[in-house]
Formats: C-alpha cells, sequence, structure tokens
C-alpha cells in the first residue's frame, strides 16, 4: 500500500467512532419513534408516507356502512335491467309472426 492510501486508512480509522455514533443514534430515533407511534395508537407510514395501519374511527365505519348499503342498491338495480335485457333479448330474436300474435293478443279486449 502506498502512503498516501495508509494516510486515507488512517483517517477513515480516526473518523469511524463518529459515524458508528450518528447511524446508531439515528436507527434508535426511528425504533424509539415508531415505537412511541405504535404505543398512542398513530398510523405507521410506509415507503411512499401512505398509512399502513390507519385508525379506525366511527366516521370511517359509518362511511363503509353507507357505501355497502349503496353497493346493494346497485346490485339489485343491477339484476332488474339484466332481467329487462333479457326481455328484449327475447323479443328481439323471437319469430315475428309470434311476436305479432303475442301483441295481438294484448290488444284483443278481456271479457
Amino acid at each position: 500500500m502506498t502512503p498516501e492510501k495508509i494516510e486515507k486508512l488512517a483517517f477513515v480509522a480516526q473518523l469511524f467512532p463518529f459515524i458508528a455514533v450518528i447511524v446508531s443514534v439515528a436507527i434508535g430515533g426511528w425504533v424509539v419513534t415508531t415505537w412511541l407511534r405504535i404505543k398512542n395508537g398513530y398510523p405507521l407510514d410506509g415507503a411512499w408516507g401512505q398509512a399502513v395501519y390507519p385508525k379506525k374511527s366511527e366516521e370511517a365505519m359509518e362511511r363503509v356502512k353507507l357505501l355497502s348499503a349503496e353497493n346493494a342498491q346497485l346490485r339489485a338495480e343491477l339484476g332488474s335491467v339484466k332481467d329487462r335485457l333479457a326481455n328484449v333479448e327475447r323479443i328481439v330474436t323471437d319469430d315475428s309472426h309470434r311476436l305479432t300474435q303475442e301483441i295481438e293478443g294484448l290488444r284483443a279486449p278481456k271479457n
């Protein structure tokens, strides 16, 4: 090894304790911060700042209930639309003669 490399290595060796202390304090701070968040019920942050474990509030639960009710209503409406579509498909694909007979049968006066 050259004397320049030895001097650089000695300089890094002198800085190593300071670097180790800074890294240890940073890791310790992160651990303590995470522990305090968990202890006090705050959500943890993911890699992009999104909440990993969001708190469940009454407002959020009420919103879920409202969305579930709306979902059920929309599913029922979709079912009725499917039934109507099936009737339209049946009419469109039916024989024209049979369709005419059914229409005339509906027009006939009922006694």
